[in-house]
């Protein structure tokens, strides 16, 4: 059955209806936005675009590298789970060449986005003088050119033997792609805690938790496998998946996507005991500033909505088995995944430099246009991307596991 949907296998029509509207849209809210941020004389709104955009720019390639994880994940284990979804989490590794490219604005808006990055301010503050060794744009710059060279060797290589596999069966690619998968694993965790100490904790160079990475891998694992479930349950109402995606297949994905959830809070509830009961003054300010102001309203909806609701829905074995009402899980998953990184992110733009433990709330249309439209440039590559192999991984030797004998090992 496999060999027969490779054979005759031809993109959905949608993939090429979403490449087009995702790169028209994206391109026409960016240069929009951009537009805006640089032209029209409002105090601090060039600012205001530059930490939307970063917290866009989070966001999206969350489910990238989150992608790769559970990728290398599936061809450690070895669980069949990981099959039939193998061709949407590659998909959205091979978005990596776009994500790089995006984060050329980054750089040019470092002096909006990172108080470090001011020598003036470097001089006068003694922390950052102390930290200036490590907090500095040429050190940054090259330190994110090794994540990418570093993620982009793994998904360059996972992809082309996974090809490779499809076209000769040779059983050598699966061990190839499990051998690399594991110090990639350790090669992922350290550059993912290092890209978010860079890029997310030093919007607050005095600020720091030891933790701080585990919480992205945690969180932008969620966010992939959160997507992954939603384009699968597309995909599963399409030829040529339609009759091959089955409810044993969703229990499994379902069953996982809890794991994630508690793994989430359990990462996250860990931060704010250790951080809390310590009462440092360097950690503490951070907190104080995302429960008071009107910050607590979203910390209060990601108590309800990113843990507590999906959990107890995800309880439900004929939920997991529900398609469509696992989709909408997944859907409201990847909704507070987004709310989760905006709390992260853009608190520090308003927070009081003076008395640091103060803040308000404050939201602009750039939180809601600039992430909309790299989200569209980032959902029309992937789609070319997964319109460009087919839907299933024809030669793994996993695959009649997967599609007849049920998911695990």
């Amino acid at each position: 059955m496999a060999t027969h949907i490779a054979n005759s296998y031809t993109p959905p029509a949608e993939l090429a209806r979403v490449q087009r509207l995702g790169f028209l849209i994206g391109i026409a809210l960016l240069v929009v936005s951009v537009i805006a941020a640089l032209l029209v004389p409002i105090p601090g709104l060039r600012r205001q675009f530059f930490h939307s955009y970063l917290l866009a720019y989070v966001f999206w390639i969350g489910i990238a590298l989150g992608s790769l994880a559970l990728l290398m994940v599936q061809h450690l284990a070895g669980g069949a789970w990981g099959v039939v979804i193998r061709r949407v989490l590659e998909s959205s590794t091979r978005t990596l060449p776009l994500m790089g490219i995006l984060f050329l604005p980054i750089l040019f808006g470092m002096h909006d986005l990172y108080h470090w990055s001011d020598s003036e301010a470097v001089r006068e503050t003694e922390m950052l003088r102390l930290k200036s060794a490590y907090l500095n744009i040429p050190f940054f710059i090259i330190r994110t050119v090794i994540y990418f060279a570093i993620w982009g060797t793994l998904v360059y290589f996972l992809n082309k033997w996974s090809a490779e596999q499809d076209e000769t069966a040779d059983i050598r690619f699966a061990k190839r792609m499990q051998t690399l998968s594991g110090p990639g694993l350790v090669l992922f965790a350290l550059t993912v805690t290092f890209a978010a100490v860079d890029w997310v904790m030093s919007l607050d160079p005095e600020w720091y938790s030891t933790i701080f990475g585990i919480l992205f891998m945690g969180g932008w694992g969620l966010s992939a496998l959160s997507f992954t479930i939603a384009v699968a349950v597309l995909l599963a109402n399409r030829e040529p998946l339609r009759g091959v995606l089955l409810a044993r297949h969703f229990h499994d994905l379902g069953k996982l996507l809890l794991a994630f959830v508690m793994l989430w809070a359990y990462f996250n509830l860990s931060q704010f005991l250790i951080i809390w009961w310590a009462n440092l003054p360097e950690e503490v300010p951070w907190y104080l500033r995302r429960v008071t102001g009107g910050w607590q309203v979203i910390g209060v909806s990601l108590m309800i909505f990113h843990f507590a609701l999906p959990f107890l829905l995800l309880l439900r074995r004929d939920l997991k088995r529900n398609p469509r009402l696992l989709s909408i899980v997944a859907v409201l998953v990847i909704v507070m995944r987004f709310i989760d990184s905006l709390w992260l992110i853009v608190p520090e733009l308003y927070k009081n430099p003076q008395r640091p433990y103060e803040g308000h709330f404050g939201l602009s249309l750039f939180d809601l246009i600039v992430p909309l439209g790299v989200g569209a440039l980032w959902l029309a590559w992937f789609a070319w991307q997964l319109s460009k192999r087919p839907l299933l991984p024809i030669n793994d030797p996993l695959l009649d596991k997967a599609l007849h004998g049920g998911g695990g090992h």
